[in-house]
């Protein structure tokens, strides 16, 4: 499995991504700072393997891995090719999974590419850039669907499934929101829209938010935008658990 790490600049994606990793990628107070994105592979112990491993006295054990993908952080516009767009949007696209870093800490010596600190907000922005690129790609496939149609009525069913996706697009709303029959989804995993994917929302909190992190604004409002789309959030420091990290 292939996870993306994302969120907008200085949220503390690398941070994460290298207290998962232990990769020691590059963190700094700007913008920008990933480009091209870091990979770090991370196994996925199973006992269960073991068991069979010395049941077996197997000459090779090959755990399961995770790959984690730090990928540059997107500013508004990115669907139209601002700051890294065009780059951030293809690395997603290569991922099986998001892993959403948002920034719910203030500090002032870390500037916040919006000047202030409010997580749906950031969220929304990073949301809202994929919804324009999937509707960007609803177009150019029904344009083609609809020109096959007229050679075969098998497209009918293409055009009205993502007939019904742009419209909930156009209600800012994400493609993994919806219901789909078994014709639909084979449809749906064909396209690979960047909203379909399953995604995970990790608020980035300080080492002082900990103590009462349950009853921290910030994080009780990423929850609840998470529970709308039927996912979690989970607040975590980063920075800790970085360090944490390097002490192993």
């Amino acid at each position: 499995m292939k996870i993306g790490i994302v969120g907008l600049p200085n949220v503390g994606k690398s941070t994460m991504f290298n207290s998962i990793t232990n990769a020691g990628a590059e963190c700094a107070n700007y913008p920008f700072c990933t480009i091209e994105p870091n990979v770090g592979v991370v196994p996925v112990p199973d006992e269960r393997l073991d068991v069979l491993t010395k049941m077996y006295n197997a000459q090779k054990t090959t755990h399961a891995i995770v790959e984690f993908v730090d990928i540059a952080g997107l500013v508004k516009g990115a669907s139209k090719g601002e700051g890294l767009g065009n780059k951030f949007l293809s690395h997603i696209r290569e991922v099986d999974a998001i892993a959403e870093v948002v920034r719910c800490f203030e500090n002032p010596n870390i500037v916040h590419v919006d000047g202030s600190i409010d997580p749906i907000r950031d969220i929304e922005t990073i949301n809202l850039e994929l919804i324009f690129a999937d509707i960007e790609t609803v177009d150019k496939r029904l344009d083609k669907a609809k020109k096959m149609l007229k050679a075969d009525k098998k497209y009918q069913v293409e055009i009205d499934c993502l007939e019904r996706i742009k419209k909930h697009l156009e209600e800012e709303k994400p493609v993994r929101t919806l219901e789909f029959n078994e014709d639909e989804q084979e449809i749906i995993k064909e396209i690979m829209f960047l909203t379909a994917k399953p995604i995970l929302y990790i608020c980035n909190v300080s080492e002082e938010q900990l103590s009462n992190v349950e009853n921290d604004e910030n994080v009780l409002k990423v929850k609840e935008y998470a529970k709308s789309e039927n996912t979690i959030a989970i607040p975590l420091c980063a920075k800790i658990e970085e360090e944490l990290t390097g002490l192993r």
